[in-house]
């Protein structure tokens, strides 16, 4: 089954998929944005929230600067290939792999079937 994605008007490589409840974007480690702001910006365009009034840090959820070392390059100069990382910031959950795909899933709703990677 092919999912349903809409672009958000925020965010350029942010979508909508609409056949499994959540976002989901692409973080580019040759763009100009660190890993830790393209998820900062994410969650702000997702929950309306503007982060230059400090409504909000990703530090009261995770490390970012443990998040960037994670996925950084390793000591050799080469990508990292395998695994991710999860956690709930403004009560979304965010899935971080890398491979550069971020998956954010909205606040769980009351009698909501329970949620699949």
């Amino acid at each position: 089954m092919q999912a349903h994605l809409h672009s958000s008007d925020d965010a350029d490589d942010l979508q909508y998929d609409q056949t499994n409840d959540r976002y989901v974007l692409r973080y580019d480690p040759d763009g100009s944005a660190t890993l830790t702001a393209t998820i900062v910006h994410a969650l702000a365009s997702i929950a309306d929230i503007d982060v230059s009034q400090g409504e909000f840090s990703l530090y009261d959820s995770v490390d970012p600067d443990a998040l960037e070392r994670i996925f950084g390059q390793k000591a050799d100069g080469s990508r990292r290939t395998g695994g991710h990382v999860a956690f709930t910031a403004l009560d979304h959950e965010v899935y971080v792999y890398a491979n550069g795909d971020i998956v954010i899933y909205p606040p769980a709703r009351a009698n909501a079937p329970a949620r699949s990677m």
